[in-house]
């Protein structure tokens, strides 16, 4: 197996994942964490509409690790061109949105990495770096990525050979170095969109969005457990509360492991003809996730 060396800051933060994690008491106050919204049940709803989603121009956001800053885009209406936001919780209360160059921001578990497509930065005591080439591994990433607590990345790829037909592979990471993608199996790259995997801190379970027969009609969510052999068990549509006859994307549990994110929208299309996407968050208790694990 070909082995590509990281980057030495980069190898530094991936080995540093074990070293510390995000308590409960080290995050803002509940009341406060989720910008005051009422947190949901197993039945998803709107997150924070007035603030994200003004006529349906949110495409996705992202809580930082100690739950601190939230960063997410917008586009259409009077963005023409997609428009980075960052808001951040300071003096115990959120501030107002900003600009912000970072786009689609993940991170390490200890939060000193932070990564997104092909590049990361590493914190600073000014901030955060300028954007770096992750390496070779990397080369055929897109529409996804996620990072288990061990250092093994989930990506999707879409190799020019498959004739743009994306897949989900992993790269480990062995002796300190990521290894060459290893493409899962055909239980799992089944289907039509394959994208934006999410990854259980442990490895336990993944989600990602695709779009398949037993399907509700576009792109839904998906989950996948891990077997207790290590294989990963069959995919499993999370359900007609999750998915809807639109589309379902971007999976993704918040630091504190109470609720599953994920996006819901479809494709519009304006007056001259051309298309838009239209989609919302939405929130919902990550008991859901628990309630779909097969019982042994």
């Amino acid at each position: 197996m070909k082995r590509i060396s990281l980057s030495t800051p980069l190898l530094l933060s991936t080995l540093a994942l074990s070293i510390s994690s995000y308590g409960d008491d080290k995050l803002p106050a509940i009341e406060d964490r989720y910008f005051g919204e009422t947190p949901p049940g197993l039945t998803p709803k709107l997150f924070a509409p007035g603030m994200l989603s003004p006529d349906g121009l949110f495409e996705g956001g992202t809580f930082s690790p100690d739950m601190r800053e939230f960063y997410f885009s917008r586009k259409n209406g009077k963005y023409q061109q997609r428009t980075f936001f960052v808001i951040r919780y300071e003096n115990g209360k959120w501030g107002k949105e900003s600009e912000t160059d970072i786009k689609w921001p993940k991170y390490s578990k200890d939060g000193n990495m932070m990564y997104g497509g092909r590049e990361y930065r590493v914190k600073t005591a000014s901030g955060w770096s300028e954007p770096k080439p992750q390496g070779e591994f990397l080369k055929d990433q897109a529409h996804g990525i996620t990072l288990a607590d061990n250092g093994t990345y989930y990506i999707v790829f879409f190799p020019k050979e498959d004739n743009g037909k994306g897949f989900i592979g992993y790269s480990p990471l062995i002796d300190g170095k990521q290894q060459t993608p290893i493409k899962l199996g055909s239980h799992i790259n089944t289907g039509e969109y394959i994208a934006h995997p999410h990854v259980a801190p442990d490895e336990s379970y993944l989600m990602w969005d695709v779009e398949r027969q037993d399907g509700y009609g576009q792109p839904d969510i998906y989950i996948s457990f891990r077997e207790k052999d290590g294989s990963w068990g069959p995919a499993l549509n999370m359900g007609n509360k999750i998915n809807t006859p639109i589309y379902e994307q971007s999976p993704q549990l918040t630091p504190d492991g109470k609720y599953l994110f994920f996006k819901r929208g479809e494709w519009t299309k304006n007056e001259d003809g051309s298309r838009k996407w239209v989609g919302k968050s939405y929130w919902v208790d990550a008991q859901v996730i628990d309630n779909l694990k097969p019982k042994k």
